[in-house]
């Protein structure tokens, strides 16, 4: 029981502590995605670029298309892969969130 603001029931400080740790995470995550974002902007570039160069160049130029294709999808891939942990992590968080008292 609370006495004045000072002290939580066992239970609660875990859930609190829980719930602390799952938000660091997340924002973790986010600044994670931001990264990535960043990144996968300008190999898009780089790949739209090189899909141009593919289309009117020689086979080198094809192959250089393909492998910054295959860069986006690998960046894509990480993005989503991180956006489902951050689902995850705020869907655990709501549960906890819901343990607590009104």
């Amino acid at each position: 029981m609370d006495d004045g603001g000072n002290t939580l029931e066992p239970g609660l400080k875990r859930i609190h502590r829980r719930i602390f740790r799952l938000n660091d995470m997340i924002d973790s995550l986010d600044r994670e995605i931001s990264l990535v974002e960043a990144e996968l902007g300008h190999h898009r570039s780089i790949n739209e670029d090189a899909q141009r160069d593919a289309s009117v160049g020689n086979y080198i130029d094809r192959e250089e298309a393909g492998l910054t294709a295959g860069d986006v999808r690998r960046f894509q891939k990480t993005i989503t892969d991180l956006q489902t942990r951050r689902t995850k992590l705020v869907e655990r968080r709501e549960l906890l969130v819901a343990q607590l008292p009104d």
